[in-house]
């Protein structure tokens, strides 16, 4: 079964749809948004530069990183093509950045990838994204509730509420991180449930951290369940989803999305790995060509599911110097802010690795003299939202221009 007859469009009928609903981005980015008409102006091009699908390449990404600036020196009005009072919603995530969230239905595009990861109507949803600020829980509950699902807003944390919720409930879902799920898991074991037969989990959708192969197989194993992924951002919602054979997620159908040259930004011949460039047809917050620093290649070859999509190949790694943990981007940038309260602190670098499957964030400090690490551990957390571990070293124990942030971990 499919969410809509989108998902088998021949490929020319589907770059006929994308190219439609590119254009008329184009024109509304053109009129409303001073970020566009500025990007534009900055390569050197006009509107009627950009008149093809192929000609829309021509336009210069647009990275997270500068759109965190934009929002800071021009305001979110800036990059709007409405008043932010027809918005619907507005988030912030880290960094800090506003996430806008216009007024149409499933505005994020999630419901598509939630039906093809198995969730029905009729189906109780235990929700653990956040609801607070946000966009996470929000944003992944309305496309449910679209689908014809009741929903739990469970927030994260609160372990042993968690287990009582699916204990006591007909909870037949759950979203959230796949490493929360194995902690949940882990909490009704001890706690001396049965997970087969005391839980109904059948279907699991996670997003937020990569999804390594072993993690999955003991996920499911432990409850009896299916677990799928999506990939998407605060800033663009969906972009792929797993379906019954995860075999690559499927590239949604309300974006246009290409593998590009890190440095260049041109696309790539299919196949090749790059950076994953995103266009969401969404129109009060035109985001053309947003750049996501996510690495993956395409995968041509036709699903068993019957969709016709193109797959990413799983997520890669990162184009620039920014890595995702435990759902949360961490900006060196912000940890240098963190640093320069502390004048003991010599040199400083982020160390990410991940034993045993579970990511540990370690902040490596070089000092000239005491520290209060309690005090370091604090503002780092209050600022990036993860609690480092911290790790004293000799003042001359680290380089100046050492990288500031090394990720370690292998998937």
């Amino acid at each position: 079964m499919l969410y809509h007859d989108l998902e088998t469009h021949s490929p020319e009928e589907r770059q006929a749809r994308q190219w439609q609903a590119i254009r008329t981005l184009l024109k509304k980015a053109a009129k409303g948004s001073g970020e566009f008409r500025t990007r534009l102006d900055r390569a050197g091009l006009t509107l009627r530069d950009l008149d093809s699908l192929t000609a829309f390449s021509a336009l210069p990404p647009l990275r997270k990183k500068e759109l965190i600036s934009l929002q800071a020196e021009r305001g979110l009005d800036w990059l709007l093509t409405c008043k932010p009072g027809k918005l619907r919603r507005i988030y912030q995530s880290p960094g800090p950045i506003f996430d806008p969230e216009g007024a149409q239905a499933d505005y994020w595009g999630w419901a598509e990838g939630f039906f093809a990861a198995g969730f029905r109507s009729g189906d109780l949803v235990q929700m653990t994204f956040s609801y607070h600020l946000t966009p996470a829980g929000l944003m992944l509950e309305e496309p449910l509730r679209a689908i014809g699902c009741a929903v739990i807003p469970a927030g994260p944390g609160n372990t042993e509420v968690q287990v009582e919720l699916m204990r006591r409930l007909p909870v037949t879902g759950f979203v959230g991180m796949a490493s929360y799920l194995k902690v949940i898991g882990e909490k009704a074991r001890s706690l001396g449930l049965d997970l087969r037969t005391d839980l109904s989990i059948r279907t699991a959708f996670v997003a937020a951290e990569r999804l390594p192969e072993a993690l999955r197989l003991e996920v499911e194993e432990l409850f009896g369940c299916t677990v799928r992924q999506g990939y998407g951002t605060a800033d663009v919602g969906c972009i792929a989803y797993e379906c019954e054979q995860p075999r690559g997620m499927h590239l949604s159908s309300r974006a246009y999305v290409e593998i590009c040259d890190p440095a260049t930004g041109q696309p790539l011949p299919l196949g090749e790995t790059g950076e994953v460039v995103v266009t969401p047809f969404t129109r009060e917050y035109p985001l053309l060509r947003f750049a996501t620093g996510d690495l993956s290649s395409l995968i041509e070859a036709p699903c068993p599911c019957g969709r016709t999509s193109l797959r990413l190949d799983g997520i890669k790694g990162r184009a620039d110097d920014t890595a995702k943990v435990k759902g949360q981007f961490i900006y060196p940038a912000q940890a240098a802010q963190v640093a320069a309260q502390f004048p003991q602190i010599a040199a400083w670098q982020i160390v990410i690795s991940n034993p045993g499957g579970k990511d540990r964030i370690a902040v490596r400090l070089a000092l000239s003299g005491g520290i209060d690490a309690g005090a370091f551990q604090a503002a780092f957390q209050a600022l990036l939202k993860l609690k480092p571990e911290v790790q004293v070293l000799p003042a001359d124990g680290l380089a100046q221009d050492a990288r500031r942030l090394v990720d370690e971990r292998s998937f």
